[in-house]
């Protein structure tokens, strides 16, 4: 298996300004991402960037990185864009790593990229785990997808899915005391990708189910692309949106040896 790993990595950011160069035990959050991702079986890994600020910052701890434009719309532009700075043909799978994941298990990635890897009938692949908490069920940031029985997502939803129609009576009164067997899935943000596929989905039209959920994979099934799911036993380590965010992977991670 033989894949490229891409890290989008841009310094603006509303909740935490110059997030990529954050320090975390001494190194900027994008080297600690970088450097989880190359424990994967990635044959590369590469930082695509608007930034000289943080070229320099992959450069200085050696970290493969490249500029891209800096008006890129969204972060599957910045990748499609380093995918022809790279020359990867479109064959090639890319597995899309943010660039605020200090904690990534490298396992994980290996599990995405294989996932699309074996799925011919699929143009992108992502990951789950199982829910157990009844607030994360029903938390609209906490986004939820549905399978086929191949493995195939049928849906992603900010609203707690399946709905299970003989429990959740209660569920907009009072919450819901349990959740249905088998469990419901969380999504994973982390992506796999056919080069080929990552260079016409910013060509696509947008979807009004994507606009409405604010979900930008919902647009590959909208027309009628199909995406695997790779279900974790594990639950992902937590990932940097805010400055509270932050102290906590600090702790997490404790001081650099």
């Amino acid at each position: 298996m033989s894949f490229t790993v891409l890290i989008p990595a841009r310094l603006a950011s509303t909740r935490l300004p110059n997030k990529p160069l954050a320090d975390i035990a001494g190194l900027p959050m994008v080297v600690h991402v970088a450097w989880r991702a190359a424990r994967s079986q990635a044959s590369q890994v590469v930082v695509a960037t608007d930034s000289q600020a943080v070229l320099d910052a992959c450069t200085q701890h050696g970290v493969r990185a490249l500029i891209t434009r800096a008006d890129h719309p969204s972060g599957s532009d910045r990748l499609a864009e380093a995918c022809d700075l790279l020359g990867l043909p479109d064959d090639a799978t890319v597995v899309n790593v943010q660039g605020d994941e200090p904690l990534m298990d490298p396992a994980l990635i290996d599990a995405v990229a294989a996932a699309l890897t074996q799925r011919a009938d699929c143009v992108m692949s992502t990951a789950a785990h199982a829910l157990h908490s009844t607030a994360d069920f029903t938390n609209p940031n906490v986004v939820k997808v549905v399978l086929d029985r191949l493995g195939t997502a049928l849906y992603f939803s900010r609203a707690p899915l399946p709905w299970w129609r003989d429990g959740m009576t209660s569920a907009w009164t009072g919450g819901v005391a349990t959740l249905p067997s088998p469990a419901p899935l969380r999504h994973v943000g982390t992506y796999g990708y056919r080069a080929g596929f990552l260079r016409q989905f910013p060509r696509l039209e947008p979807a009004p189910i994507e606009q409405l959920e604010s979900l930008e994979q919902l647009r590959v099934l909208w027309h009628g692309h199909r995406i695997a799911v790779h279900v974790s036993d594990t639950v992902p380590g937590p990932g940097v949106d805010t400055p509270e965010d932050l102290e906590r992977v600090r702790q997490l991670i404790g001081p650099r040896a």
